[in-house]
């Protein structure tokens, strides 16, 4: 990539994370497709998505936690399986044609639960049984760290279409669960750290401003209404990049 091109970069690295962190999420996938929109080096793809998702997912998770949006009941079963298997899938690395497509047609159908949903807010809370989560959790660390996300993208909707939190909550909890899986994901990709371009402190700045924003906004004073529909529109554009990237 051209250095003219960075500033653009920049910007839309800002907009994603402003918009995923509105809702919890680290914005990876967002950031996965900007990324291979610019060209970047295939193989800087997912050890900066992770880095950018840290950072982001990190300031989440103090507004969020700071805002009283968080359950430590609900959070703890889903993490504790998750760190390891997050590391254990940043050691594979599957051909996209195997798990894009259904990949894809899953965000799309949990997009269209959300949207569908978006009525019936904040209703009757049931928290999954510890045996639940824990089996959850370690299929979505699994996911996270083979795929080079922090799994939120998956969680939240299932624990919104479950009832296992309030909205605002289940933004807090996603926050820290993809903190966490990012860092373990990561950790079991280190070696792909020599990809991440020199550039990545501006980008990590860029998303630490927009993530910071976005955070407060979805913690302290969006509508639950309009998060759902924020997190189905995010849904929408993960889902949607499996089929164009």
């Amino acid at each position: 990539m051209t250095p003219e091109l960075i500033p653009f970069l920049a910007v839309c690295i800002f907009i994603v994370a402003l918009m995923y962190a509105s809702v919890g999420h680290g914005g990876a996938s967002g950031y996965l497709a900007i990324m291979a929109l610019f060209s970047l080096h295939p193989e800087a793809l997912k050890p900066t998505a992770l880095m950018l998702n840290i950072v982001v997912a990190g300031v989440g998770t103090y507004l969020y936690c700071s805002a009283g949006q968080f359950s430590w009941r609900v959070f703890w079963p889903f993490v504790i399986t998750s760190i390891p298997a997050s590391f254990i899938g940043g050691y594979f690395s599957l051909p996209p044609e195997l798990y894009r497509p259904a990949l894809g047609l899953v965000l799309l159908f949990a997009a269209w639960r959300l949207f569908v949903r978006r009525g019936h807010v904040d209703g009757k809370v049931c928290p999954p049984s510890i045996n639940i989560a824990m089996l959850v959790g370690a299929g979505l660390g699994f996911a996270s760290g083979l795929i080079g996300v922090g799994g939120g993208i998956f969680l939240s909707p299932l624990m919104i279409l479950f009832g296992w939190a309030r909205v605002r909550e289940v933004s807090g909890i996603a926050a820290l669960f993809i903190l966490v899986n990012s860092i373990s994901g990561l950790l079991g990709h280190m070696s792909s750290l020599q990809y991440v371009p020199e550039y990545a402190p501006l980008l990590a700045g860029v998303a630490l401003i927009g993530g910071s924003i976005g955070a407060l906004c979805g913690s302290r004073h969006l509508p639950v209404a309009t998060i759902l529909k924020a997190m189905s529109f995010m849904l929408v554009l993960a889902g949607g990049k499996m089929f164009l990237i």
